[in-house]
């Protein structure tokens, strides 16, 4: 029964999105898991102690979230579904871990800045949703930012979610959100974190892995109903995906680059810290603008469509 959840979920979100005046009154659950990691760091993650130490420091914590977060998933699952009409409550809740419109409305915008405010409000909005320096971005960086956030968060918050939900009911969805939480917070490559983030950031990169890979998939497909190439998605995803930084990352933006018939990635700065990672899709157009942004939106809706369409048809066929 958890595909027909998923697709309830997916339809929820998509149609609501995130009930902002709800999280003005009460904080999100992801919000609570930032305070207990941040409670797991100040507690386990002591400055003064080797790396072996803090490694396993790192990995202890890790496990304690894995156990409150499952706990969780798995009492609320239980009780929700002894009521006869708990699926749907349980349909809603798991919502509120998927973002499909509120990663369109934060690209979207990005497109709006730009088209109405110009360069400068560009950078102010998309510094919002990426860690790059925005003040290093022209126009085609800033479009070219706001597309490949779109890209990896389709995968990570959209599919990775409906993924796990789909695979282990609530306490996956949670536990793979606590998970993530834990990475975005120390899975950095910093002293602080190197050791003691290690554990959270591998597993991040675990999780993702399969979610990552599908994504691309359904990117592919979508490109149909957009005027891309699924064949093109396709080969620029074993041709340039290999190549990212990120073991997965670089799959749905391989996809949406060649979907969309642009170049996304490249050389960028972080801070004051230059990349030289390579191009994706060399042979796209490289002057990025903010109509791409619109374009990739399209494909975003048509995509999350797919997948809708899939957790559906597999409601149906069990």
């Amino acid at each position: 029964m958890n595909v027909f959840f998923v697709a309830l979920s997916l339809i929820a979100d998509a149609l609501i999105g995130d009930p902002k005046p709800l999280w003005q009154k009460l904080p999100h659950p992801v919000v609570l898991f930032g305070k207990l990691i941040d409670w797991l760091d100040r507690t386990f993650n002591r400055e003064d102690r080797n790396e072996d130490y803090r490694r396993q420091a790192g990995i202890l914590a890790l496990v304690i979230l894995l156990a409150v977060s499952l706990t969780i998933g798995a009492v609320i699952q239980a009780v929700l579904l002894f009521f006869p009409f708990g699926w749907i409550l349980l349909a809603l809740l798991a919502s509120i871990f998927i973002a499909q419109r509120s990663l369109y409305e934060h690209v979207k915008a990005v497109q709006d800045a730009l088209e109405t405010g110009g360069i400068e409000a560009g950078r102010k909005a998309v510094s919002q949703i990426v860690g790059r320096d925005p003040e290093s971005l022209d126009e085609a960086g800033v479009s070219r930012a706001a597309i490949e956030s779109c890209a990896e968060n389709f995968s990570d918050g959209v599919v990775a979610p409906a993924f796990w939900f789909a695979l282990l009911g609530l306490p996956g969805l949670i536990a793979y959100k606590a998970i993530n939480t834990a990475d975005s917070m120390i899975g950095y490559r910093t002293p602080r974190y190197q050791a003691f983030g290690w554990a959270s950031a591998k597993l991040d990169d675990l999780v993702n892995w399969p979610a990552a890979r599908v994504s691309a998939l359904f990117v592919a497909v979508a490109a149909i109903f957009t005027g891309g190439s699924t064949a093109k998605c396709l080969e620029a995803c074993m041709r340039d995906a290999p190549n990212h930084r990120s073991p997965n990352a670089g799959w749905p933006e391989s996809a949406f680059a060649a979907a969309l018939d642009i170049t996304l990635a490249g050389p960028r700065s972080y801070g004051a810290k230059p990349t030289s990672d390579p191009f994706i899709n060399m042979s796209g157009r490289h002057d990025v603008n903010a109509a791409d942004i619109g374009r990739a939106l399209t494909l975003l809706r048509a995509a999350c469509a797919v997948q809708i369409g899939l957790y559906l048809l597999l409601a149906v066929l069990w």
